[in-house]
């Protein structure tokens, strides 16, 4: 049974991109007693798909099929706002970046100080003279680490208990690199005390029927990374940098005596995607192996509360 149940596990090796206890925020010395910068994290099933380019993709390619993943965690690792569509990404107002250590060698973020937030839990926490005074259209949020459960189907032929729907759990390291010490999966934990570059991954089996151990793999494929500004401001290799245009520009005085709230909504919309045998359920092993192709993240819509 453990060597079936591995075939669950094996097919995740090809792609891209508990539940752990929340991270500590990052905020300033207390001496700081003005108004605040927050920003909210939520995972939205329903929000519109959208491609690289930041356009509507409502419809999958032929022989794939997808499903929205249930997240349970995801962090950033630096937070901009862009005042137009021409700033590249670094020049314009960085409000947050994640620490960064050179333990594993090259610079690298460091995991164990990443802000792990839930879905409508709080990500960013810093004084809102963090953010210069000026009109902000656009808002990009570079995300390193997300955490989710899937739907898989495994089919049994060695006790003849034939398909078993099962749930599993995965993380991924989408940052460009990560330092990580040891991880929680799902229940689970890995330790690594090493760099591992954009796309590592490790599932887990919820529940299985015997026990297995968690599964790890660097991906080789690639992760959808929505930049609305393309043409104008693309995003550099190996980067998850979501990008994400505000209903009205975000207008900051200087002035403010309340903090300012924004929640920022990402897309999950069908965005774990495999190469499908045409009934629409994910089957990792026996009899379809399927492949995964993409999971990342569909859109990126802030608002400000």
């Amino acid at each position: 049974m453990r060597t079936h149940l591995l075939l669950i596990t094996a097919m995740l090796a090809l792609f891209a991109c508990k539940k752990d206890d929340p991270s500590p925020l990052p905020v300033d010395p207390p001496a700081d007693n003005g108004p605040r910068l927050i920003l909210k994290f939520k995972f939205d099933s329903t929000q519109v798909r959208l491609d690289e380019f930041g356009q509507p993709e409502p419809n999958l390619p032929a022989g794939r099929a997808a499903q929205s993943p249930r997240f349970n965690r995801m962090s950033s690792h630096y937070v901009e706002f862009a005042p137009n569509a021409w700033t590249l990404p670094g020049t314009g107002e960085v409000v947050y970046h994640a620490p960064e250590t050179t333990a594993g060698g090259p610079n690298a973020i460091d995991f164990s100080q990443s802000v792990q937030a839930p879905d409508g839990g709080v990500f960013l926490n810093v004084p809102l003279s963090t953010l210069e005074a000026g009109s902000y259209p656009w808002i990009r949020v570079s995300l390193a680490y997300q955490n989710y459960d899937i739907d898989l189907q495994y089919t049994d032929t060695l006790f003849g208990l034939g398909a078993l729907a099962l749930e599993g759990t995965i993380a991924s390291f989408i940052g460009f690199n990560t330092y990580i010490s040891t991880f929680t999966i799902n229940e689970q934990s890995l330790t690594v005390n090493d760099d591992r570059a954009q796309g590592f991954w490790a599932f887990e089996v919820i529940d299985p029927l015997v026990p297995i151990a968690p599964i790890s793999g660097q991906a080789a494929g690639v992760t959808t990374v929505p930049n609305p500004l393309f043409a104008s401001s693309p995003i550099p290799s190996n980067s998850c940098l979501v990008t994400g245009g505000f209903a009205q520009p975000l207008v900051i005085t200087g002035n403010e005596t309340e903090d300012v709230v924004i929640t920022v909504s990402l897309s999950t919309n069908n965005s774990f995607e495999w190469l499908d045998n045409g009934d629409g359920i994910y089957e990792p092993g026996y009899p379809a192996y399927d492949m995964v192709v993409d999971m990342g993240v569909r859109g990126l819509v802030p608002t400000v509360e």
